[in-house]
């Protein structure tokens, strides 16, 4: 029982890191539109590191729930 408890809080604390990717989405996203918004003539240029940086920061997301699945079933 206490091998199951501990595999539980293990893998609650490597969600943990899906509040920084959430918050790191909307800072991403909230700069972008605030930079649009002041200025739409760089909107072709910021765009694409935008979606970089969606994605890197997606790809933490992912990890985190990859540790969290391998602490639970392996």
């Amino acid at each position: 029982m206490e091998l199951d408890a501990a595999r539980m809080i293990g893998a609650g604390l490597a969600t943990i890191a899906l509040f920084g990717v959430g918050t790191g989405i909307g800072s991403i996203f909230s700069t972008l539109i605030s930079t649009v918004g002041r200025n739409p003539s760089v909107q072709q240029r910021v765009f694409p590191y935008a979606i970089i940086g969606f994605a890197l920061v997606e790809a933490v997301a992912l990890y985190a729930l990859l540790i969290a699945f391998i602490i639970l079933f392996v």
